[in-house]
């Protein structure tokens, strides 16, 4: 290494940006290519940068494995920063084996918190899941304990699993306030403000109040019918079911389960499940013959049963019937709350769950995309729609080991 290549390592490493672009500006060979690239990444000149860094993993070649696999894995994180999401992560994860074999474990554990963190932004949260155990028992640098925990607290706020976010965020904070850097700490405060935020409403009682995640997560672990007019589906306990793609079975059901205690008119049923404003003999029998089809998918939990005016809900066990829903009950927040738990969906999906057209959801998911509330990966048939993450995932970790050459 030569004194201007060195002097601009150094000066990345004490995350001095502009004087590591003095000491190699004008040069073209692979280790000043690569940190010029890391140095614009820094400074968020993000497309240049991945310019520069794809033609030093190029021009390094096999013979550097080292050096290459890290501009893979400095290249990686700044797609990840411009949410260009394309292609397979085989060369993400075979940099961090490369890492790994060579002794540079700083920049292999980046790799997969890297990988972890672009698998969630995917609504991929096994593979996100699967990545984090690469991290677990290891020692951390403090940025990057920070982001691991926030990821760690990313995908248990998909699941619900409200508790284990918050220790995350805890271990989060603590690293973020030790690494002394401020973006990160913003992302840990503005993740704890999101469990204080009201996430749905809850009617119980015949009445409507606000619940924040916590509330949520108490409500799945009280001895409750539940149905779920967010995710679209019936839960009592540890068991449940889908019902995102019957929306005619799960409107009835929600009918139902709002006029509990007492029984939903016919007539009643029909408009919520069939829009019809003035019904007739045979939207009577194709109610009977759905009531029939819900009774069957809601046996392990509750009956229906007929009265004179209509229908009843009987859950077992004497449990109380309970139902969740979006925040407000517009077209957007529904489609907020089906995409809240982190997963892809297509537009198809999505309608049909909604039970509304395709065409309508899609100018509704345009609405929110520009308003920043949704995001899509892919595009035609293999487009998925997505929440945005609820950390912002600040990129400030690139080549943590400070140099990106031998």
């Amino acid at each position: 290494m030569d004194s201007l290549t060195a002097a601009a390592a150094r000066a990345l490493a004490s995350g001095d940006a502009l004087a590591a672009l003095r000491h190699v500006a004008l040069r073209e060979d692979p280790p000043a290519l690569a940190l010029r690239g890391v140095a614009l990444a820094q400074l968020q000149d993000w497309p240049r940068a991945r310019e520069l860094l794809q033609r030093a993993a190029r021009a390094f070649g096999p013979q550097e494995a080292l050096a290459q696999a890290r501009c893979v894995v400095a290249d990686a994180e700044v797609a990840l920063a411009l949410r260009e999401l394309g292609g397979s992560s085989r060369p993400l994860r075979a940099a961090a084996a490369t890492l790994a074999a060579r002794g540079d474990g700083t920049n292999a554990l980046q790799a997969w918190l890297v990988l972890a963190r672009r698998e969630v932004l995917l609504g991929r949260l096994a593979d996100a899941r699967a990545a984090l155990d690469q991290l677990d028992g290891q020692p951390l640098p403090a940025p990057l304990a920070a982001m691991a925990e926030l990821t760690h607290a990313e995908v248990a706020l998909r699941t619900l699993q409200v508790a284990a976010a918050r220790a995350a965020l805890q271990r989060a904070g603590e690293a973020a306030a030790h690494a002394r850097i401020a973006a990160l700490q913003g992302e840990v405060e503005r993740a704890w403000h999101t469990l204080d935020t009201p996430a749905a409403r809850c009617r119980r009682g015949g009445q409507w109040q606000a619940l924040t995640l916590d509330g949520v997560a108490a409500l799945w672990d009280a001895d409750a019918l539940v149905v779920d007019a967010c995710r679209r589906g019936v839960h009592a306990g540890a068991t449940g079911r889908s019902l995102a793609r019957r929306p005619v079975l799960f409107a009835l059901l929600r009918a139902l389960a709002e006029a509990w205690p007492g029984d939903a008119g016919r007539d009643a049923l029909i408009g919520r499940a069939f829009g019809m404003r003035h019904p007739d003999d045979t939207h009577r029998a194709r109610l009977r013959v759905e009531i029939g089809r819900l009774r069957a998918l809601v046996q392990p939990w509750a009956r229906v049963d007929a009265t004179a005016a209509g229908f009843v809900l009987l859950p077992a066990a004497a449990r109380e019937v309970v139902v969740l829903a979006p925040p407000r009950d517009d077209a957007q927040d529904a489609l907020l709350a089906l995409l809240s738990d982190g997963a892809g969906w297509a537009s198809s999906a999505l309608a049909l769950a909604l039970g509304t057209s395709q065409r309508s959801v899609q100018r509704a998911l345009a609405e929110l995309e520009g308003a920043g509330r949704v995001r899509a990966v892919g595009q035609g048939r293999t487009q998925r729609w997505l929440a945005p993450p609820l950390t912002g995932f600040t990129t400030i970790l690139l080549l943590p080991a400070t140099l990106p050459i031998d």
